[in-house]
């Protein structure tokens, strides 16, 4: 699990050591010089003779950069450093400068990004220290300027094999260090070194995007273990700790039951899509109760799935069905009050979600799991009036601001899945590829969260397992799921995608449940 802390929770931990006189910036240049190193020797197949431009604020990102570039220098890199501020480390300017690093004081230069861009053309790596864990909102002057002009200069290489590496100190210089937005210009790297742990903005989108590979260096800031993380990201570990395999003693009561209340005469291909995702995931049965033109589809295609009422440990509400349909809704709200008298939880999906417009609170364990526009609809009924764009914006924001009107756990579906509960850690999953955007992806989903919401189902409603880790399952399932997509589209499981690797071949829905067993054995294994 990649756990991110935000910037005063670190701050908060590294003053006492800092003042104590440990040598943290010594460690954590030294890193930073080794991981550059690294992708020189990945990429150009060397280190000595590589020319190296340290990007130079204020503030310790600055000095982690400069005392990397004394590093960087004694292994026979040519390094310059492009100071833009006045407040740079002064002792790692001193350090910069005896080590035969070429410092460049631009601070003054009539055109102050053409002269970055213009020393930066000339180099192999960018190491981006200009800002620190400490900025908020956008970028200001002079350093937006130079962002801009260098993300655009960049974008402008026309080969990948000459394009510049940048390796982004703590995080790239622009994004929303705790919340994950992009309120600027923003230097995108392509590995981000990140100090004594991950900062949630490495995690959480649209920022996520923007940070490349992300690499943690270890500090030995055992304190954060005790610190709760402000937002975190499941392995494919954390996922098969969670995922319940049964034993010889299980049968299908104990291995879970969903009922599913899911599509609608004009959307008759979500119940199908539903159900499938949820079987795939190997649950014990699945209970599907909905109109005959549905009900007919699903037999036809599952005939594992039983009909007629009975016993469930979850529900999966609303996918398919047209809020328009007031019959339809209705059977909605009946079965939700049914799941939070028993304290069953439930997922709300699609048409679901409308039940939420109006001002109630959720009495059970809930799972809602909107898209964009679902939950900026969702948020203007409750009185908040949010644009989509927003939303898009500021995803974890959002979703923790719908977490605590409603009461529930929101999954907000996206490139990279954000799920928050009114309270703890958000989760943010990108397992996914660009391939699984794509109609009924979202059903597939909502038949395996409802299918592992129903393994513990019964712990849930006896509180052993309570309504506030419902979140990690969440984010269990979204990862499945979007290890699922990458399977079906023929790529690696791996999520760290190469740019020039392979891009994979076009998939539907009922590919990725179809490729959900393979996944699960993968992350199981």
């Amino acid at each position: 699990m990649i756990r991110a802390h935000s910037a005063a929770t670190v701050r908060e931990v590294e003053e006492p050591r800092l003042a104590a006189g440990e040598p943290l910036m010594a460690h954590a240049a030294f890193a930073l010089a080794t991981h550059v190193a690294r992708e020189l020797r990945d990429r150009t197949g060397r280190v000595a003779g590589s020319v190296v431009l340290l990007l130079v604020g204020g503030g310790n990102n600055g000095g982690d950069a400069l005392y990397a570039g004394t590093h960087l220098a004694r292994r026979g890199c040519q390094v310059h450093a492009a100071v833009v501020s006045d407040r740079a480390h002064e002792a790692g300017l001193a350090a910069a400068r005896a080590s035969g690093v070429r410092v460049h004081e631009l601070l003054a230069a009539p055109d102050l990004p053409g002269a970055v861009v213009d020393l930066a053309g000339r180099c192999h790596v960018w190491v981006d220290g200009l800002t620190g864990i400490g900025a908020r909102g956008p970028l200001r002057e002079p350093v937006a300027g130079i962002v801009a002009a260098l993300a655009e200069e960049r974008a402008a290489w026309s080969s990948l094999l000459a394009e510049p590496i940048v390796v982004a100190v703590d995080v790239p210089s622009g994004i929303g260090v705790d919340d994950g937005t992009v309120p600027g210009p923003v230097l995108p790297a392509d590995v981000t070194v990140s100090m004594g742990t991950a900062k949630p903005g490495l995690l959480l989108p649209p920022a996520a995007a923007l940070a490349g590979r992300l690499e943690v260096v270890d500090l030995g800031l055992t304190e954060l273990a005790d610190r709760e993380p402000a937002a975190c990201s499941l392995g494919r570990s954390d996922v098969a700790a969670l995922w319940p395999v049964p034993g010889p003693e299980d049968h299908k009561y104990t291995r879970g039951v969903l009922g599913l209340v899911a599509g609608s005469r004009t959307y008759p291909g979500a119940a199908v899509l539903c159900a499938a995702g949820a079987l795939r995931t190997g649950l014990g049965m699945v209970r599907y109760l909905g109109p005959e033109v549905p009900t007919s589809l699903v037999r036809a295609a599952h005939p594992e799935i039983v009909t007629v009422p009975g016993r469930v440990q979850a529900w999966v509400l609303g996918p398919g069905v047209d809020p328009r349909d007031a019959a339809r809704t209705a059977e909605l709200a009946d079965h939700l009050d049914e799941a939070a008298g028993q304290g069953l939880p439930a997922v709300l999906d699609a048409g679901a979600l409308t039940l939420l417009h109006d001002d109630v609170d959720l009495a059970g364990p809930t799972v809602l799991t909107p898209h964009a526009g679902e939950l900026a609809e969702l948020l203007t009924a409750r009185g908040e009036h949010t644009p989509r764009r927003d939303v898009e914006a500021a995803p974890a924001r959002h979703a923790r601001l719908a977490a605590e009107i409603t009461g529930g756990t929101v999954l907000l579906k996206g490139a990279r899945t954000v799920v928050a509960a009114p309270e703890g850690p958000l989760h943010a999953q990108g397992d996914a590829t660009g391939w699984l955007a794509t109609a009924g992806a979202g059903d597939v989903l909502a038949g395996v969260l409802g299918a592992l919401l129903a393994a513990y189902g019964d712990a849930i409603a006896e509180a052993v397992h309570p309504a506030a880790s419902l979140a990690p399952l969440a984010a269990a399932a979204a990862s499945a799921h979007g290890h699922a997509a990458r399977l079906a589209a023929g790529l690696p499981f791996d999520a760290d995608d190469d740019p020039a690797g392979p891009i994979g071949v076009p998939i539907t829905a009922s590919d990725v449940a179809d490729a959900l067993p393979g996944a699960l054995s993968t992350i199981l294994d």
